[in-house]
């Protein structure tokens, strides 16, 4: 009886969060082809499952702020990961991805975001690289896979996407 009411709990917990939040859908455009989404010790169509998963889940969290009704389209076009998977560092033949300032990361996407009745709020090609990734304090404390990334996405969503809603 208690998990049958913990159960019900949470469902109108994730349903009522939900209600609030845009809808989002990502595509991706070739991503075998993106600059660099290489791992280090991974299978390449694993890793890319997983950084495309990542992003997934990146694009859905900047969503859930926007509003009821609010649609937002992403097509990635190209990632280049922070860091560079170096093939030679490692002693015991594992390879590894070293982060340093030199590796910063960047994006390409085009998206288009539609309020709820239908008016196009956004629709643009977008591409940027986040130079100063390793001074910011919130990804330094994070132990996050992609936390760079994130970020970035982040910043952007907050200067270019929030400020174009409130008005």
């Amino acid at each position: 009886m208690r998990t049958t009411m913990l159960l019900c709990g949470l469902a109108v917990v994730i349903f009522s969060n939900s209600a609030f939040a845009g809808e989002v859908k990502v595509t991706w455009q070739e991503p075998e082809k993106f600059t660099d989404m290489r791992p280090a010790n991974d299978s390449p169509k694993k890793y890319q499952e997983h950084v495309m998963a990542k992003f997934d889940g990146f694009f859905n969290e900047l969503g859930a702020q926007l509003p009821e009704g609010y649609k937002w389209h992403v097509t990635v076009k190209d990632v280049d990961l922070a860091g560079d998977v170096d093939h030679f560092i490692a002693r015991n033949g594992q390879h590894i991805r070293v982060v340093k300032d030199i590796y910063s990361p960047a994006i390409k996407f085009s998206h288009e975001l539609v309020n709820a009745n239908g008016d196009i709020v956004i629709s643009a090609d977008e591409s940027f690289r986040d130079m100063n990734f390793m001074s910011g304090l919130k990804s330094q404390q994070s132990s996050e896979d992609l936390r760079y990334e994130k970020v970035m996405l982040e910043n952007w969503f907050k200067k270019n996407v929030l400020p174009k809603i409130a008005k």
